[in-house]
């Protein structure tokens, strides 16, 4: 099978999406199949790249991580006709998601959309934030999802979240795989001796982009908090951002700054030894789609403490490989982190981490994956435009126009509905008392 694929994320951007596109990539490669990735072009991107195809893109959008993608339309055509594909898959609902629905109209294919982000969590990097961007954010990713044959959601409590959004139904659950094997196999001790943390000390850690949207600023009070409970204990965070500073500050007001370490943004084989340095991981985002962190996590051995949220439920079981907390309970989130000092106590929770994660191993995910692109191209031919002449290719590609004239037109009624909803008097009739969608959260 030839599969084409379209994110506004990739190498070398360090995040889940970017990190679920390589892996799915590889495992389908690995399994005999090609597949083109359309990326934008990035700083530092590698030189060597015969399955990926760059566009121009705008760096460091709003002074955030992410670039934005700036596709012209008509310059992939003759990239895509060569590779001939068999199915497109649209990692974003926007940007290059729009170019792949575009590419998927013009050439007859089954479009696949996986919804890999709770886009209201990241309106703050957009000017102009406010309540209304994030019900625009949520009503571009539903409305898309009317363009495709099939979306996947990375865990249960997504697929959930699209059917109460009234997001087309053909939804499967595919988690974003982990590669249990590589994650089993970590040298923890040569990132304890480098910062200086003794071999038989407690170490929370933590990883991920230090981003305002994962909950960083209850997550450090917690840390700090169990830190100052436990004076053999130490904490080891693994990224970098803006929210590097609640962190510290958190560490520096309980007087325990001493025993938090930071190694920075790592890749590869560095950040698998950066798990095996710790005892537990600890995490409190509530703006995940999957746990993807939280997989690696347990495939490294490590029981978890984390907020129950969506995407991170599905992986953590309370008492079994770890500790979930209900709500942003500071209190209990750092008894938790500090009674998971005591070896006897995190040796049940290890053990079942690692079966946990042999579940996500993402060969498996792979093959989950490809069950969607058989099943889409099944319902839907195979039918493809790629052989007609010019004057066909061309009214296809005006077809595909139309047809993103007629999202934008879904999406502006959606809108403007949701609009007069929010803001219509509680006498008028047909009021809603509360919405039925969740709510994005502070």
């Amino acid at each position: 099978m030839n599969v084409l694929m379209f994110t506004n994320t990739y190498l070398p951007i360090v995040g889940g999406v970017s990190e679920s596109v390589q892996r799915l990539k590889r495992q389908l490669q690995a399994a005999g199949h090609r597949v083109l990735v359309v990326a934008p072009r990035l700083e530092g991107q590698p030189d060597d790249e015969s399955d990926v195809v760059r566009v121009v893109a705008m760096q460091h959008f709003n002074g955030s991580d992410f670039s934005l993608p700036v596709p012209i339309p008509g310059q992939l055509h003759e990239a895509i006709e060569a590779f001939e594909p068999d199915i497109v898959h649209a990692h974003h609902p926007f940007l290059l998601g729009d170019t792949a629905a575009r590419a998927a109209e013009t050439y007859g294919l089954p479009l696949i959309f996986t919804h890999h982000t709770l886009y209201e969590h990241y309106t703050h990097y957009v000017p102009g934030d406010s309540p209304r961007m994030q019900r625009f954010a949520v009503a571009l990713a539903t409305q898309y999802t009317w363009l495709c044959d099939e979306v996947i959601a990375p865990s249960e409590s997504i697929r959930d979240l699209l059917r109460r959004r009234e997001a087309n139904p053909a939804i499967s659950v595919v988690p974003s795989g982990v590669d249990t094997a590589r994650f089993a196999r970590g040298d923890g001790g040569a990132w304890r001796e480098r910062l200086g943390i003794p071999d038989g000390a407690y170490v929370m850690g933590h990883l991920g982009r230090l981003a305002l949207e994962k909950n960083l600023a209850f997550l450090a009070e917690a840390l700090a908090g169990a830190l100052a409970a436990r004076p053999e204990a130490h904490a080891l965070v693994v990224g970098e951002g803006e929210a590097r500073r609640d962190i510290e500050a958190a560490a520096a007001a309980r007087g325990v700054a001493g025993r938090l370490h930071f190694t920075g943004r790592l890749q590869g084989q560095a950040l698998i030894d950066a798990y095996h340095a710790m005892d537990v991981f600890a995490f409190a985002s509530h703006s995940e789609t999957q746990g993807m962190v939280v997989a690696e996590a347990m495939a490294a051995g490590l029981p978890v403490v984390a907020l129950d949220a969506p995407g991170v439920r599905e992986v953590v079981v309370e008492g079994r490989n770890g500790r979930l907390i209900a709500g942003d309970d500071l209190e209990a989130m750092t008894q938790a982190l500090a009674a998971l000092a005591v070896d006897e106590a995190r040796a049940a929770l290890a053990e079942a981490a690692l079966a946990t994660a042999a579940g996500y191993d993402e060969a498996r995910c792979a093959a989950r994956c490809l069950a969607v692109y058989r099943q889409a191209i099944a319902r839907g031919g195979p039918f493809t435009h790629a052989d007609e002449g010019g004057w066909e290719r061309i009214r296809h590609r005006l077809g595909a126009e139309w047809q993103m004239l007629r999202h934008r037109g879904r999406l502006l009624r959606h809108l403007v509905q949701e609009e007069w909803e929010q803001e219509r008097p509680a006498w008028w009739p047909g009021h809603r008392e509360e919405d039925e969608t969740e709510a994005p959260r502070e």
